[in-house]
């Protein structure tokens, strides 16, 4: 069996001046891995028609999959319908389905507008060589076009919005489910755990001897990520159960090296877990946020469910606020900042009070670029979590930017509580 490979090619100015963050190709790879697909080669290119011609050119030497994101929008500045028209020889027609989507999709975003813009019915334009993939979260269908024959030299273009929500749909919906039933493709398993408390070099070395052992149809991948790093084991073949039962004694034995520092055995976020234990014990959180503004609750609300053990979140990020709705002393404020163990810990025994749940989690710190102190510089960060019983606190010193430095306070922040919970389950 032959490997199936495929490029990505994203279309757009504003990915190339940074104005917009390309988070298609890291979806489209995602699912194209699962299904037993090797991204060859991701591309970023500009909205010029040339770009588009020499782009296919140069990636279907490479892959028999090359899938196209951006430029199917209704103004001047999307090339990409055009550019595929003339690649292919085709001449463009008005598809009955993609306009009445169009009129449907018109109709319930603006019931109060009569009349559909000429340039919004010219998406339902597409080249007669095409074939027309529905696009149920939006107005530009996406396209398929094919060479070869099946078994000789197949090869596939398919031309998606760059709308990552319509993307997404017909990346799940359409894409995925024509590529399975037309490609001979390799089975292919995954097995993915989740550490904490050591850094991605550590683990390697932990683990060092075991991935040498490894036969040359199973993989081992690092996936680093704010203080945590994803074990995932990858296993090739013809066929999905032998591969299961090959794979599964080899991952049991990476769990038992990695013990100590394991999160889960399961391809889940933090945040799920932490939420599974307090589903599991019938327990409920709440957050006291200042400087991560929210992005704790943030990700804890993203888990489907969350309703149930998450109550709430005192974002207090002034002085007042923590003094008035979580009862942080002025007295402690003046003598020791707002960025203190003494600040933090009254934080979460407000915090307790007011949403009245049985753990939280409070953090104060300076994320930067400004706000630093001789004593206290950017990354410094004091967390909290606690129960009626005992409050644990912790400092931490971040070294990056803004934004990292936010999400990294959520992730440890998330973990200490997962330890302080599992503590009180022994």
């Amino acid at each position: 069996m032959n490997n199936v490979n495929a490029s990505i090619i994203t279309i757009g100015d504003e990915l190339l001046i940074g104005q917009t963050i390309d988070t298609n190709s890291a979806f489209i790879a995602r699912a194209l891995n699962e299904i037993g697909v090797w991204v060859h080669r991701r591309v970023a290119i500009g909205d010029q028609a040339a770009a588009i011609t020499k782009a296919l050119d140069t990636e279907k030497e490479m892959a028999s999959i090359i899938i196209l994101t951006g430029g199917l929008g209704p103004t001047a500045d999307d090339k990409t319908k055009d550019a595929l028209c003339q690649y292919f020889g085709g001449k463009m027609v008005i598809n009955k389905d993609a306009l009445q989507q169009i009129k449907k999709l018109f109709e319930k975003v603006y019931p109060n507008q009569q009349q559909i813009i000429e340039r919004n019915l010219q998406q339902a334009e597409v080249p007669d060589v095409c074939t027309v993939l529905p696009n149920k979260r939006g107005s530009a269908p996406g396209m398929l076009f094919s060479t070869g024959e099946k078994n000789k030299d197949f090869k596939i273009f398919i031309s998606l919005p760059g709308v990552p929500y319509e993307m997404e749909g017909l990346i799940t919906d359409e894409v995925i489910p024509y590529i399975q039933k037309n490609f001979d493709l390799p089975a292919i398993v995954h097995k993915t755990a989740l550490t904490a408390g050591k850094g991605e070099s550590i683990i390697a070395e932990m683990l060092s001897s075991f991935e040498k052992d490894l036969p040359k149809e199973i993989q081992l991948a690092y996936l680093p990520n704010y203080g945590l790093v994803k074990l995932r084991l990858t296993a090739f073949g013809h066929d999905k159960q032998t591969l299961e039962n090959k794979i599964e004694p080899y991952f049991q034995k990476m769990l038992s090296l990695v013990h100590d520092n394991l999160v889960t055995d399961k391809d889940e976020e933090l945040a799920a877990v932490v939420g599974r234990l307090l589903i599991e014990k019938n327990k409920t959180i709440g957050t006291a946020e200042s400087c991560t503004g929210g992005y704790i609750a943030h990700q804890l609300t993203a888990i489907p469910g969350s309703s149930a053990y998450y109550a709430g979140s005192v974002v207090s990020y002034s002085y007042e606020a923590k003094e008035k709705i979580l009862g942080v002393h002025h007295e402690t404020l003046l003598n020791f900042g707002a960025v203190s163990e003494e600040t933090v810990t009254e934080m979460a025994r407000g915090a307790l009070k007011t949403l009245e749940t049985d753990y939280v989690i409070a953090v104060s710190g300076i994320m930067g670029p400004g706000g630093s102190t001789p004593d206290k510089p950017v990354g410094t960060v004091w967390m909290a979590v606690a129960d009626a019983n005992t409050i644990q606190t912790r400092q931490l010193n971040l070294r990056f930017n803004r934004q990292k430095n936010i999400e990294i306070t959520a992730a440890r922040a998330l973990n200490m509580l997962r330890l302080f919970i599992c503590e009180r389950l022994v």
